[in-house]
């Protein structure tokens, strides 16, 4: 199963509605995520986390399936929002389900990649995330925004989702870690190894609102690429 956090406001996005139901390609950025999962054969249920029900928000759902089905008990936190997501879902699921946890706005995942990481981590016995190697040389800022030293990036990895763990570790850790940045590193907490499998640099998590512009020409692209053009 997919959870979703999707009950940020995107303050660092700002504009008229949540970040996650801003227009992309002329519907909500979350559409493109569902849409994602919703196409993949092993997917059966997905999760979108919200802080409320669209219509409470005055929003318009932007998606419509069978396996999708939203959840209004998104929390303060991505942490306590997955939290919150798994607290509710463990009477429904065996605590050894698959849970995979993916940005919502991360509209440009590929079935590529998605499929090795779920091909990769299948029989793990702990799971794991997408990641892609650093490639940047990496500055550490002192207090008058200047460097202060230069790291060395060997072994270095940019964390990506989906990141994907078995839903009675991922809750037992969640549970122990409460401010754990992703759920790799609330696994990590409990002195597990988490794999990275290889991402792709196409992943994009959109921040700011320029990042519309790099998603629709990853899309775009994508696109074009599968219709042979």
């Amino acid at each position: 199963m997919v959870i979703i956090p999707a009950g940020g406001s995107g303050s660092r996005f700002g504009g008229p509605v949540p970040k996650q139901f801003s227009l992309l390609d002329g519907v909500p950025l979350l559409h493109h995520t569902l849409r994602i999962f919703d196409a993949h054969p092993r997917i059966f249920k997905i999760y979108p986390v919200l802080s409320a029900l669209p219509e409470d928000l005055g929003l318009a759902w932007p998606f419509s399936s069978t396996r999708v089905q939203p959840l209004a008990c998104a929390g303060p936190t991505r942490a306590q929002t997955v939290l919150n997501a798994l607290q509710s879902l463990q009477s429904l699921h065996p605590p050894d389900t698959w849970v995979l946890v993916h940005d919502a706005a991360r509209p440009c995942l590929s079935r590529a990649a998605l499929d090795r990481l779920i091909q990769t981590l299948q029989d793990d016995p702990v799971g794991g995330l997408l990641a892609i190697p650093l490639s940047d040389t990496l500055k550490r800022q002192n207090d008058h925004d200047c460097v202060a030293t230069t790291l060395d990036r060997t072994g270095l990895w940019a964390a990506q989702t989906p990141q994907m763990f078995r839903l009675g570790s991922l809750l037992e850790a969640l549970r122990a870690h409460p401010a754990a940045t992703d759920e790799s590193s609330a696994l990590e907490g409990m002195g597990l190894e988490p794999r990275l499998v290889m991402g792709e640099i196409t992943n994009l998590k959109v921040t700011w609102p320029a990042d519309l512009i790099l998603a629709q020409a990853i899309l775009e692209v994508c696109h074009a690429h599968r219709s042979g053009i």
